[in-house]
């Protein structure tokens, strides 16, 4: 075949797995063939729209099968799939719309009003409208019974741009990363070679697939090897604990919340829950009663550690090691380099905390449209600065120690204090803020804004979370705010986050 990318896996599956399952989401039940042969009509109808290689895509939704054609719609044409965050802010909507310069955007119904607050001065001409209800007539559907589902096999390479997702930005604005077809196929393979992905998988799908990590780390290599995915568009305990029992579900992945939810749940002692091998916990490390209440049932922990940048897998813990390992990111995947580096990227001895690098084709190429990002992103041109910091230990395990880039992680979501503080400081009331993360039994972690008032003036925490409504998504949103008479900072006047946190952190 012409197509060396993601635009070919379905199709290809279609003749080796023409009959098995590939997508179930609630009623829907979707063979490979009939999968191939709504992805080809898709690739037509967007066809029809102008699109072509190298053009831009947007799909705002969560978990549906729409959202998988379109992913490989895209790639059949060589087109860039831009993927939308659903909790984001309208604003920050049409940021990522405008700065992709996606020209068609697909949403479900139930999303209307808040793509068409996004749209505003935004390049998109051309719409579809996605059936929140199986069956029901909508946009898409008609232009897919309209449309030809003759297959066409187009030139992709596997150096081709693919997908375009947006990681929150450190400096105030989102960044486009460039994930080619080779990204998202390297990384499948390191999937596939080190959690022992089957062709009798049935994965679970809760987290929402327009994230890197449910993206790369489930449905790619899921699909790759000939699996099931089972789709939710939300996550909500009884229902996945149900999920687990009737489609006989081998694999789930979430953060240390979702399986303590699970646990905690009433139906937890119930459910037959003996199909499950694989559990993939990232974000944070399992906490022990979690790791416990899971090892009662027989079912250990694989962990790991990547982002977006690494599309996203940079490392894995396999299960045997949860225990022996306990707080480790694991071992670099098997087509992955992993390396720690001092402030001149030289390679430091285990044991000793730098900044973390990484190498291999999993690793993006570049940022959309920021060729200086791109450039300051890269050690000796090779490596990725992921911008946190670690140390290996003599077996080469990857312990994280720090974030350099200060992120909070809120419930496996990313959240770049840089961010929150631009949108506070919008605030003439406000002298200055910092954003830190704060323990939270729930989430792990939640943003705190902790603030000073210009003199003159007066502002509450009322006032400034009002402000942040509909600027950003709800989860970057500080739980809480605390004024403060002053920021501790250094000599060249950047503010000391280690000491506010030993202040304000608690």
């Amino acid at each position: 075949m012409l197509n060396q990318g993601l635009g070919s896996w379905v199709h290809k599956r279609s003749v080796k797995s023409r009959d098995h399952v590939a997508v179930i989401d609630g009623d829907v039940w979707l063979s490979y063939a009939d999968l191939a042969t709504r992805i080809d009509a898709l690739a037509n109808v967007l066809a029809g729209m102008g699109v072509s290689q190298g053009a831009r895509v947007a799909y705002l939704g969560n978990n549906h099968p729409a959202f998988l054609e379109t992913l490989f719609a895209c790639g059949s044409l060589g087109a860039i799939f831009v993927p939308l965050n659903t909790r984001l802010a309208a604003r920050e909507l049409n940021y990522a719309l405008e700065d992709s310069g996606a020209t068609v955007l697909i949403n479900p119904k139930s999303l209307e009003k808040l793509a068409d607050a996004a749209l505003p001065g935004s390049p998109v001409y051309k719409r579809l409208q996605v059936a929140d209800i199986s069956g029901t007539p909508s946009d898409y559907e008609r232009a897919l019974a309209d449309a030809s589902s003759e297959h066409h096999d187009l030139a992709v390479a596997l150096e081709d741009p693919a997908i375009i997702l947006y990681t929150s930005g450190t400096t105030g604005q989102p960044k486009g990363a460039v994930l080619t077809h080779g990204n998202m196929t390297w990384n499948s393979f390191n999937v596939i070679v080190d959690y022992d992905v089957t062709s009798d998988a049935r994965a679970l799908m809760i987290a929402p697939m327009f994230h890197a990590a449910s993206l790369g780390m489930g449905v790619l290599p899921t699909l790759l090897k000939g699996g099931t995915l089972v789709l939710q568009d939300r996550f909500e305990p009884s229902a996945v604990l149900a999920a687990i029992e009737k489609h006989g579900i081998t694999s789930l992945s979430g953060v240390p919340t979702t399986f303590q939810l699970l646990a905690e749940h009433p139906d937890w002692d119930n459910v037959d829950i003996s199909s499950l091998r694989m559990l993939t916990c990232g974000g944070s490390a399992v906490p022990l009663r979690v790791l416990e209440a899971y090892e009662a049932r027989g079912l250990g922990f694989s962990g790991g550690y990547g982002m977006t940048e690494t599309a996203p897998g940079a490392t894995a813990l396999p299960a045997e090691h949860s225990r022996t390992k306990i707080g480790s990111a694991g071992l670099a995947h098997f087509f992955t380099d992993v390396r720690i580096g001092d402030p001149m990227g030289n390679t430091l001895p285990a044991g000793e905390v730098g900044e973390i690098l990484i190498s291999g084709p999993n690793v993006i190429p570049e940022y959309w449209n920021r060729p200086e990002a791109s450039a300051e992103s890269f050690a000796d041109g090779n490596w990725f600065r992921s911008g946190d910091m670690g140390y290996l230990d003599s077996e080469g395990f990857l312990f994280i120690s720090d974030r350099l880039k200060d992120m909070i992680i809120s419930g496996g979501e990313n959240i770049y204090p840089a961010e929150v503080e631009q949108a506070i400081m919008e605030l003439d009331s406000v002298a200055a803020v910092a954003v830190i993360g704060v323990p939270d039994a729930t989430w792990g972690e939640i943003p705190r804004a902790v603030v000073v008032v210009r003199e003159g003036h007066s502002v509450d925490a009322e006032k400034i979370l009002a402000h942040l409504d509909g600027k950003l998504a709800r989860y970057k949103i500080p739980r809480t705010v605390v004024l403060a008479d002053e920021l501790p900072r250094t000599a060249s006047g950047k503010i000391r986050k280690a000491d506010l946190r030993k202040v304000f952190g608690k």
